[in-house]
C-alpha cells in the first residue's frame, strides 16, 4: 500500500447529489501524532482496517506531496489514537467513481465538531491530468492549508474554520 507521491485536488461540496453517485461509503476515524506541515503523521481506522501515514508538505506551486502509508493492526491504531493531538476527526467517506475513467472522487462528510463540512478529493496520476467537474464540486480548496485534515484536527468547531 505504500506509495511515495500523491497528487490530489480538493473541493468544497455543494448539495448532496454525490450520494446517489456513490458506490459505497465507510466510516473513518483519524488522529494526528504530528501536524508539522513538513511531516504530518496520521493514524487512521477505516472500516475494519487501520493505517499509519506520513505526509510531506506539497511541493511549491504543485499538488504533489510525499506520502508513505502502511497497514497496521487495528488494535494498535486504536491505542495510538489515544496519543494523538486533541481533536480526532470523524467522517463518512463516499466513493464516487468517474464514469469511463480510472478516477474516483472521495467525498468526506465530517461529523461531530465539524458537522456540516463536506469536502471532495480526487487523486490524479499527474498534475496536468484532466477530470470532469461534477455538479457537486464547489470552490477548489487545494493548497488552502486550513482544509487539510491535519489542520482541521486542531480546531474546535466549524465556526473557527469559517473565521480563518
Amino acid at each position: 500500500m505504500a506509495h511515495f507521491e500523491e497528487i490530489e485536488r480538493k473541493f468544497l461540496v455543494v448539495g448532496d447529489s454525490f450520494k446517489r453517485l456513490a458506490t459505497h461509503s465507510e466510516t473513518i476515524c483519524q488522529g494526528f501524532l504530528s501536524t508539522d506541515p513538513d511531516r504530518v503523521v496520521r493514524v487512521r481506522v477505516k472500516g475494519k482496517s487501520a493505517y499509519l501515514t506520513i505526509k510531506s508538505r506539497p511541493k511549491a506551486n504543485h499538488f504533489a506531496h510525499f506520502e508513505y502509508e502502511m497497514p497496521i493492526p487495528k488494535a494498535d491504531a486504536e491505542k495510538l489514537l489515544l496519543l494523538c493531538l486533541p481533536y480526532p476527526i470523524e467522517k463518512e467517506r463516499f466513493y464516487v467513481p468517474v464514469e469511463g475513467q480510472d478516477l474516483c472522487f472521495e467525498v468526506d462528510v465530517f461529523h461531530g465538531r465539524l458537522e456540516g463540512l463536506v469536502v471532495a478529493e480526487i487523486e490524479l496520476k499527474d498534475e496536468n491530468q484532466s477530470f470532469p467537474h461534477l455538479d457537486f464540486l464547489g470552490e477548489e480548496v487545494t493548497g488552502k492549508p486550513q482544509y487539510s485534515n491535519s489542520q482541521l484536527s486542531k480546531i474546535g468547531n466549524l465556526e473557527e474554520l469559517e473565521n480563518q
